[in-house]
């Protein structure tokens, strides 16, 4: 597995995202509440740029006739048919067997890094 410098930390402010490619892959990378995540940009619905979708809240888990809204900032939401993912690992939000890849992400010496593996390995 290998460390791949996207960005500087100053580039990537917070609440900011952008797309980078590594090793023919589009990876989004999210700065999020001091945090970053990085999540293959493939929606496994229908194959749509996911990263182009809004990050957003969702509905939490409530009483009947209540509302309650949080997770902002947390949800990724693809823009072709609102499937929502947890930002954080790549979870959707609506059944346990369909995620977007996730990857680690690690600051070093001021540089946001996105580990991947080697792609000839099952599952990588």
């Amino acid at each position: 597995m290998t460390w791949h410098p996207v960005a500087s930390v100053d580039e990537l402010a917070e609440g900011t995202y952008r797309i980078v490619e590594l090793q023919g892959r589009s990876i989004g990378v999210y700065h999020v509440k001091g945090k970053f995540y990085a999540v293959h940009n493939y929606c496994p619905h229908q194959g749509a740029e996911v990263c182009r979708g809004p990050v957003c809240g969702t509905a939490l888990e409530s009483e009947v006739d209540t509302f309650v809204f949080g997770r902002e900032d947390e949800i990724l939401r693809c823009p072709w048919h609102g499937w929502e993912f947890d930002l954080t690992t790549g979870h959707s939000l609506f059944s346990p067997r369909v995620r977007v890849r996730a990857y680690p992400v690690e600051v070093q010496d001021g540089q946001v890094c996105v580990k991947l593996g080697d792609r000839t390995k099952k599952g990588v």
